[in-house]
């Protein structure tokens, strides 16, 4: 059994809030350079409740993210998806070999594959599961990913299982958005060589940076949710 999830005591999320940001969201990646519909924002519900998916989906942004395992499993079924609507989940956080049971009928994407034997551990447990392969562009141990001279090994050895590879993900190092443009290069470079169209990079801090480099989707929770709470601990 996963963990259980218990969603936070926050005061609740109101539409109209998350859609005066979603306005402002998107006057931040036209200034960028870019067309705002041709950029996917995926609203990351990370220790929000079920009602941040709510207002995301009221809104039209129907690509969710979830960084917990224990806390997809907990809230996906509380979510009131909007008839016609089908919401498609990405994962985006740092996934054990023994949680990939937990999300079978769960999600969609699984954005975090970073190593062979998690590919063998997902490929067994859901066949031609769409991916993608995360790289660690910034070099620090935190952020996850595998190493980028290990990328290309990686995307055919996932390719090999069955696995639907279908873009890169990356996360940039904070604080300096000149450092963080070079490295969010790299990664569409690299998808650019392995023919994958889905570059997901960039998020509140650094989404101007990562959308001149080409990303395809930005990944944002602050910026449409509001200051995230303290997550409950268990």
């Amino acid at each position: 059994m996963a963990p259980q999830f218990e969603p936070p005591r926050a005061d609740p999320i109101r539409v109209g809030d998350v859609e005066a940001r979603l306005v402002a969201l998107r006057a931040r990646i036209a200034a960028a350079g870019r067309n705002p519909d041709e950029v996917t924002i995926m609203a990351v519900t990370k220790a929000f409740g079920p009602d941040a998916a709510d207002a995301a989906l009221a809104l039209g942004l129907e690509t969710l993210g979830e960084n917990y395992v224990q806390e997809m499993v907990a809230k996906v079924p509380l979510v009131r998806v909007p008839t016609g609507v089908r919401p498609e989940w990405h994962f985006i956080g740092r996934l054990q070999r023994n949680k990939v049971r937990h999300l079978v009928g769960l999600v969609d994407v699984i954005e975090t594959l970073d190593r062979a034997s998690l590919a063998r551990e997902i490929a067994r447990r859901m066949p031609a599961q769409r991916v993608f392969v995360q790289v660690n562009i910034s070099g620090e141990a935190q952020k996850g990913g595998c190493a980028v001279a290990d990328t290309t090994a990686l995307v055919e050895e996932a390719r090999g299982l069955g696995l639907r590879v279908e873009g890169l993900m990356g996360v940039a190092a904070a604080g300096d958005l000149d450092r963080a443009r070079n490295q969010f290069r790299t990664l569409r470079e690299l998808a650019d060589d392995l023919a994958l169209e889905q570059r997901s990079m960039g998020m509140t801090a650094d989404l101007e940076a990562a959308l001149a480099e080409g990303s395809t989707i930005i990944r944002v929770g602050s910026a449409l949710f509001g200051p995230r709470p303290p997550r409950n601990p268990g």
